[in-house]
């Protein structure tokens, strides 16, 4: 049974009118929608440690706009283009990330992603 379900979004210009959003929350579980490098008010371009260092703060703010830490992650997944290539650098930073949190995790090599210049995506459930 829902007891509460609220939602989040960025306030990004992109987010108006759409079908779906950031993160939902249902009871004590949090479903964050995949996030990539963007800031409000485009997508930023750069290498996979850029990318992947503000995907995980677009991660850090939905989970903020929920009240809990990336502590409260249970279980992410990490969408990487080439992944022969950057999965060592993307991975560094992932585990700078965490700070010694474990959560469930999967990685996925991708052959694209929804901006020609985008490396990295990044989707998790948490809880409260």
């Amino acid at each position: 049974m829902i007891s509460k379900a609220k939602i989040f979004d960025h306030g990004v210009a992109w987010e108006a009118g759409n079908s779906v959003t950031q993160g939902y929350q249902v009871n004590n579980t949090i479903y964050i929608s995949g996030q990539f490098s963007h800031d409000q008010n485009a997508f930023v371009d750069g290498n996979i440690e850029a990318q992947t260092r503000l995907t995980l703060d677009n991660l850090d703010r939905v989970l903020a706009g929920f009240g809990v830490k990336k502590s409260n992650l249970a279980y992410i997944e990490i969408y990487l283009i080439k992944p022969q290539e950057h999965f060592e650098a993307s991975v560094r930073v992932f585990k700078e990330y965490l700070a010694g949190h474990r959560p469930a995790a999967t990685l996925i090599g991708v052959t694209e992603l929804a901006s020609p210049q985008q490396l990295v995506e990044i989707s998790a459930i948490a809880h409260t």
